[in-house]
């Protein structure tokens, strides 16, 4: 097998064995603790690293803007994503958290071109943290 062969069956195991633990028992990982979470000072780093490659400025899938604050509040073109208050019931916990049953609305997806990789759980947790505290 060619090193480059080994090197991408590695790095498919290791992306698969992230997202079972995140699924595996159909729990949310927990909110962070952090207060005072904010979409410019916490969220928005993540979104930029794990998102706005698909959901930016040019061409948004989906019609969901996620490089602005006020892209993320609007949604997409199906609905809100968020219920500020309640991140258990938002879609984008679930879509991140890999946890909807439509596997299409997991995100980052699967199999994305840009090797985009999951988020952590400690990622999810200060989204959670963050919609919780109400989404500001």
């Amino acid at each position: 097998m060619k090193p480059t062969n080994l090197i991408i069956l590695t790095l498919a195991a290791s992306f698969a064995a992230v997202t079972s633990a995140l699924a595996q028992d159909g729990t949310l990982p927990p909110a962070s603790t952090k207060t005072g979470v904010t979409y410019a000072k916490d969220i928005q780093p993540i979104f930029e690293s794990a998102c706005v490659k698909c959901h930016g400025a040019e061409k948004p899938k989906a019609r969901l803007r996620m490089d602005t604050l006020e892209g993320v509040l609007k949604g997409t073109k199906q609905g809100k994503i968020i219920v500020p208050g309640d991140s258990a019931k938002s879609l984008l916990v679930k879509s991140v958290a890999h946890l909807t049953k439509d596997r299409e609305s997991w995100m980052p997806p699967l199999r994305n071109k840009a090797g985009i990789k999951p988020l952590t759980p400690e990622q999810i947790g200060l989204v959670r943290a963050w919609i919780d505290q109400g989404a500001k």
